[in-house]
């Protein structure tokens, strides 16, 4: 494999990024067909100093190690990251390769709650979009890769907002001229561990930061590249009109069944998901709402089976390998159940559709964010709204927790789910989780 010029800049570089994307791009570069198409990360967090540091001392190498469920691993060396930019370094040089005419897709990894809190990245997209524009050059592509309904239509929205701050024009040019695809990603890739760095030596690479991940991968990317795109389908991105119906899909079952595990979970005391998602209670518990809350809540996926993607998703759940955290689960619960779980309540509660163990799910996390198990054990809860979460879940009001506009909008004002709320907040603090659990399903 040649390594190859920057065609891709990357905001946001992290274990997903390298797990999911690069990888495709780097198959290609295998393939002969990625010429053009290497990746520029640009890190523009404090944080991410880490990353360039290791992957300048790497030469943008690292490790990608997909565990199977049989115990298995299948090493790759991933080549695809040709150069890393930290920000904070050289701001004029993040900006000179976002406006070369080379780059046709700027990618972004920057988490749920990015878009609603802009930073740093939006400075240098807007930035480079500005100066392209004045220079005549044409606009590159702006991809998410982010888990929200409509990200490209979120990005849209955010990066013009931003733009239109200080500059109308540009940000109706935006608006006319910049491209923001739909994408829907999964791959689950815990954060890298001590063990995984051990696991990696054993292999014979020696990588001060590897990747691992899960057999399973999955892309689904709206045809929308005006300015080109590398030939993802050739190494199975699946390229299509319309991505609504899948990432609903994904996000209403996979990732609304990951909360589902995730406080009730940590509450019975498991710390790993396999194990979690092993417990007959809670599997029984996440294979109900797949089957009886969240699927009826979608439309058509095109070429899709979803009673096999449901036994895929507990199958995925269940498998050791991965040993992904329960603690991940739970973080940022404050960005993540009001886009995964709250849309499925709302439109089973239109249609008359059971919703007990959605708000079932939703007592956990307001038992969970009490800080607290029913071992007495301190919870650490980690959230961007974490005093305020921490201080519903402690109200005296019964509702107090699901009156949170930010997060449940007037839901508390429902009868049905209030009732339905107050019933598994009571069994839980009555019988505790198990018990109540096992009366639910």
């Amino acid at each position: 494999m040649t390594r190859t010029g920057v065609g891709i800049v990357h905001i946001g570089v992290g274990g997903f990024h390298r797990a999911h994307e690069a990888l495709y791009v780097d198959e290609l570069m295998e393939r002969g067909r990625g010429d053009g198409w290497g990746i520029c990360g640009v890190g523009v967090m404090p944080g991410d100093a880490a990353m360039r540091d290791v992957l300048k001392a790497q030469d943008g190498l690292y490790t990608l190690v997909v565990k199977h469920p049989d115990g298995s691993v299948n090493p790759r060396v991933v080549g695809s990251i040709v150069d890393f930019l930290f920000a904070p370094d050289d701001p004029e040089g993040v900006l000179a390769v976002m406006t070369a005419a080379t780059t046709r897709i700027v990618s972004m990894t920057i988490t749920e709650g990015g878009y609603a809190n802009p930073g740093p990245a939006f400075d240098f997209v807007v930035e480079a979009l500005r100066r392209r524009r004045a220079a005549g050059v044409e606009p590159f592509t702006v991809m998410s890769c982010d888990n929200l309904p409509g990200n490209g239509r979120v990005a849209r929205e955010a990066f013009t907002s931003y733009a239109a701050a200080t500059d109308a024009e540009l940000a109706a040019w935006i608006t006319s001229h910049v491209a923001f695809p739909d994408s829907m990603v999964d791959r689950i890739t815990p954060v890298t561990t001590d063990e995984d760095r051990a696991l990696v030596r054993t292999l014979g690479y020696d990588d001060a930061w590897p990747v691992v991940c899960e057999e399973f991968r999955q892309w689904v990317l709206e045809d929308d590249f005006p300015a080109g795109r590398p030939p993802f389908e050739e190494v199975g991105v699946q390229m299509v009109t319309d991505v609504e119906p899948f990432e609903l899909m994904k996000l209403r079952l996979l990732n609304a069944s990951h909360q589902a595990l995730a406080y009730a979970g940590h509450l019975l005391g498991h710390r790993l998901v396999h194990d979690a998602a092993s417990d007959p209670d809670l599997a029984r518990l996440v294979e109900g709402y797949m089957a009886h809350e969240g699927t009826p809540t979608l439309p058509p996926v095109p070429d899709t089976d979803l009673d096999a993607y449901r036994r895929t998703l507990m199958q995925r759940f269940a498998s050791p390998a991965v040993a992904d955290t329960i603690a991940r689960l739970c973080a940022d619960s404050s960005n993540r159940i009001p886009t995964w779980l709250v849309p499925v309540i709302r439109a089973n509660l239109a249609t008359g559709r059971d919703v007990h163990r959605s708000a079932f799910v939703v007592a956990c996390w307001a038992r969970y964010a009490q800080g607290v198990d029913e071992q007495g054990a301190a919870i650490e809860v980690v959230d961007d709204n974490r005093d305020a979460v921490m201080a519903a879940a402690a109200s005296p009001d019964p509702l107090g927790f699901i009156r949170q506009q930010k997060h449940f909008g007037d839901l508390a004002a429902d009868e049905r789910f209030a009732a339905a709320y107050l019933e598994a907040r009571a069994a839980i603090g009555r019988d505790g989780v198990r018990a109540a659990l096992q009366k639910l399903t």
